[in-house]
C-alpha cells in the first residue's frame, strides 16, 4: 500500500486569458501523477509570467522544488505527465528527498 505523504505540486500561472487551456493540460497532467502519488495540487497566480510552472513541496516548511516549465508553449499532457514523473523519480533517490523512496515504485508502475 502507497503511503499517504504530505507532498504538493504547486502550479504558478498567470493571469493571461492566453494561458486558461495550456493551465488546463499542465493541471491534468499533474493531477494524474498526484493521484499515483496522493498529493494535493494548489493553483497560485504568478504575475506577468508567460510560463506554467510546476513545484514538488514536502511538508509546510519545506522548500518548492521546480519539477516542470512550459516555457510558454503547449505541450501535450502525455508528455508534460511524463516529464513530472521523470523529475519525481529522480529526486526519490537524492537522500534529502527521503520521504520519496517510499513512493518510488508507483512513479512508473
Amino acid at each position: 500500500m502507497l503511503p499517504m505523504g504530505n507532498g504538493k505540486f504547486l502550479i504558478y500561472a498567470s493571469s493571461f486569458r492566453k494561458q486558461d487551456e495550456r493551465l488546463k493540460v499542465v493541471g491534468s497532467a499533474v493531477a494524474r501523477v498526484a493521484e499515483t502519488l496522493h498529493f494535493d495540487i494548489e493553483v497560485l497566480s504568478k504575475r506577468q509570467s508567460l510560463s506554467i510552472y510546476v513545484y514538488y513541496k514536502n511538508g509546510r516548511d519545506s522548500e518548492e522544488i521546480p519539477v516542470y516549465c512550459d516555457w510558454g508553449k503547449d505541450w501535450k499532457e502525455e508528455d508534460i505527465y511524463h516529464a513530472v514523473k521523470s523529475v519525481m523519480f529522480t529526486l526519490s533517490f537524492h537522500p534529502r528527498y527521503s520521504t520519496l523512496q517510499a513512493i518510488r515504485e508507483h512513479l512508473f508502475s
